[in-house]
């Protein structure tokens, strides 16, 4: 301990140091918490390699001589399995799509119907243009028709 009792204060400097950043009791308790986890952890991940590489060597050769049976069945069953899931996401994609429109038609507003309300404007000026540009020029192509045939 001559290390602590020199006359330059190094040591009661260093004892000082050590004292200021001395961990708490609960930093202590969550520091071995996070170690006993961990080795937990561990130990498990080691099981499960050593578990699943005895299983290969015990049912590989098993799963060779049936795979025959296997792959049609992991075939169909892939298949199967596509097709249920395609179905599903269908089912969900009209209940967001019936679930949009009935608040859009209540008045909720819902994400995006600004922008329905902008096309839909835009569409119905787009129609008004067009039916009084053909308004317009109808007429001039019935004179035009006239003059072109008197008697028409």
């Amino acid at each position: 301990m001559a290390i602590f009792r020199d006359n330059s204060g190094v040591g009661s400097a260093l004892l000082r140091w050590i004292q200021d950043h001395a961990p708490t009791s609960s930093q202590v308790v969550g520091f071995f918490s996070l170690v006993i986890s961990a080795a937990i952890l561990l130990i498990l991940a080691g099981l499960t390699v050593s578990g699943a590489t005895l299983g290969l060597i015990v049912f590989g050769p098993l799963l060779l001589i049936t795979s025959p049976v296997w792959v049609p069945v992991g075939a169909v069953a892939f298949v199967l399995l596509a097709g249920a899931a395609s179905a599903v996401g269908a089912v969900v994609a009209a209940a967001a799509v019936a679930t949009w429109l009935y608040r859009y038609f209540t008045g909720r507003h819902p994400v995006g119907s600004d922008r329905i309300d902008l096309a839909r404007s835009r569409i119905v000026d787009t129609a008004s243009h067009v039916k009084d540009y053909a308004r317009e020029y109808g007429g001039y192509l019935q004179s035009r028709i006239k003059d072109a045939a008197p008697g028409a």
